[in-house]
């Protein structure tokens, strides 16, 4: 293995001190500019590369910022994610990204690997529920600012970043019933997790304030994942309750859903409304075109980057923050059109 470069060879090199190299690599104003030209071509020359691990660790800072998510195969988490990078790069600070895969063992993992890396702060959507964890409590220990967005869980003074998850399944599900659907079933994922289980009382508020039936069986816990299309078709044509109307979480399973439904014949809307959530390009894509409630991932990435580097430069008090509440919309298309 080659010897790394060091500021000492390059001062053996020019026949100069070491302090006067890194004065230069540092661009110190001490030294003239001819110097710190002739230094940084002997750096180049060489391939010295400057420890920034080391420069960091004196400094009480990595520049680095944790970020633990559930799943990265998801349209919203990528531009969840392309919001936090360009606020990161934008300010100097990397992001050392992990997900759980929906495992909370993984997740604990996960935590542990960004207290031994010494991230500066921590951004998390989490899948934690109703469980009591401590994972996370080393962080609230030491110090270390933390943040959750989208799937959020009470935790110290840690600020959250979110839309109104309950008002937006009430909305879709509100949407649906005034295009006559009287028999409406939500597909959803573990309702254990905040972010499903706001969705969850978004529905039942809605069927409640119209008067609409409501049993265990028009609830079906998913995945979500889109290779299940075929058995939540079946699922939903040998239901006792006939469904007129499905407000699915996720727009790749509600597209899923469609495409299988009219494989069997099934007319959508007119046989069966469908609404998504959270607006992915698919949903202008299928036909018909998705429903859907849009959820504003690029903008919660940016301000929950912008919030922690803020903090992190004493510019912003995480205690004077608890929760922050984006707007989403709803998306009305060709898929719960009845009327």
């Amino acid at each position: 293995m080659k010897k790394e470069i060091t500021i000492y060879d390059i001062a053996d090199q020019l026949n100069i001190s070491p302090s006067t190299v890194s004065r230069a690599l540092n661009d110190h104003p001490a030294i003239n500019e001819k110097t710190k030209e002739r230094i940084n071509e002997m750096a180049l020359q060489m391939g010295y590369r400057s420890n920034l691990f080391a420069k960091n660790l004196q400094a009480q800072s990595t520049m680095t910022i944790g970020v633990i998510v559930p799943k990265l195969d998801s349209y919203f988490m990528a531009t969840v994610l392309a919001g936090m990078e360009k606020e990161a790069s934008k300010a100097g600070y990397n992001l050392l990204i992990t997900q759980s895969l929906e495992s909370l063992a993984k997740e604990i993992a996960n935590a542990g690997t960004m207290f031994k890396q010494r991230v500066d702060g921590l951004l998390v959507s989490t899948i934690v529920g109703s469980e009591k964890v401590t994972h996370f409590d080393p962080f609230l220990q030491k110090g270390i600012p933390t943040l959750f967005f989208d799937g959020v869980f009470d935790f110290g003074k840690a600020p959250k970043i979110v839309i109104d998850n309950e008002l937006a399944g009430y909305e879709a599900t509100k949407h649906l019933i005034e295009q006559d659907c009287k028999c409406i079933y939500h597909i959803t994922g573990e309702v254990k997790r905040k972010v499903y289980q706001d969705r969850f009382y978004g529905y039942l508020k809605a069927l409640k304030e119209y008067d609409l039936p409501f049993n265990e069986d028009m609830l079906f816990v998913d995945s979500l994942n889109i290779d299940r299309s075929y058995e939540l078709s079946q699922y939903l044509q040998k239901a006792t309750l006939k469904p007129d109307g499905v407000f699915v979480t996720n727009d790749s399973c509600a597209a899923s859903l469609m495409t299988g439904l009219k494989k069997m014949g099934c007319r959508v809307p007119e046989d069966i409304a469908i609404i998504g959530f959270n607006d992915d390009p698919i949903t202008r894509i299928v036909e018909p075109k998705l429903s859907t409630i849009h959820y504003p991932g690029e903008e919660m990435g940016e301000i929950a980057a912008k919030s922690m580097i803020s903090h992190l430069n004493k510019g912003l008090d995480f205690e004077m923050t608890n929760k922050i509440i984006l707007r989403h919309d709803l998306i009305v298309r060709d898929s719960s059109r009845k009327k």
